[in-house]
């Protein structure tokens, strides 16, 4: 039987400093700013227990270049392999993620509005908390009707760093100027 693994490399850029994971397939996994090892093993050990995890720097490196030009302002879209893992209704939230641009965020309601499951906000913030690949899959940029920050994984001090990163105005937080 093949020995299935999730190859790691610590990404460290400055203040910047989590945890990248991939398969043979692509990224699946960014960890939260400055969490330890032990955010990723308690992942692999919940979602692939029977993978093991192996510490590939050569294999991460596009994977960390990508993320260092984004964190230095010259990235706003990624362009390597994700390979995520969910249910179809947290893919089809995943995905819709990935189609707010750079410096523009979304609500959890216009989320759900995209989704065409207007009462599945709740639903659709769930699916947002279990995305496995931050930063990468933009659940960063979604945020309360109310235009405040809300939950996310990397505790909100991470999420308002890469607003600020993507120069999202502080005023404009929640304002979706081509919401209908």
């Amino acid at each position: 039987m093949e020995n299935k693994k999730i190859f790691w490399k610590l990404f460290v850029d400055g203040p910047w400093e989590m945890y990248l994971a991939a398969t043979s397939k692509g990224l699946c996994y960014v960890g939260s700013n400055h969490k330890g090892f032990e955010e990723l093993v308690n992942w692999v050990q919940k979602k692939f227990p029977q993978h093991q995890l192996e510490q590939d720097d050569h294999r991460l490196q596009e994977y960390a270049d990508q993320f260092a030009e984004y964190f230095h302002g010259t990235r706003t879209l990624f362009t390597f392999p994700i390979d995520y893992y969910g249910t179809p209704f947290q893919q089809s939230v995943w995905n819709a993620l990935h189609e707010i641009p750079y410096g523009c965020t979304h609500t959890y309601s216009e989320i759900a509005e995209i989704l065409k499951k207007p009462k599945s906000v709740r639903a659709v913030a769930s699916a947002i908390g279990a995305n496995p690949i931050l930063i990468t899959v933009p659940c960063h940029r979604v945020i309360g009707k109310n235009g405040k920050l809300t939950g996310f994984r990397g505790g909100l001090e991470m999420k308002e760093k890469l607003l600020e990163l993507e120069k999202v105005p502080a005023h404009t937080k929640g304002m979706n100027k081509n919401a209908k």
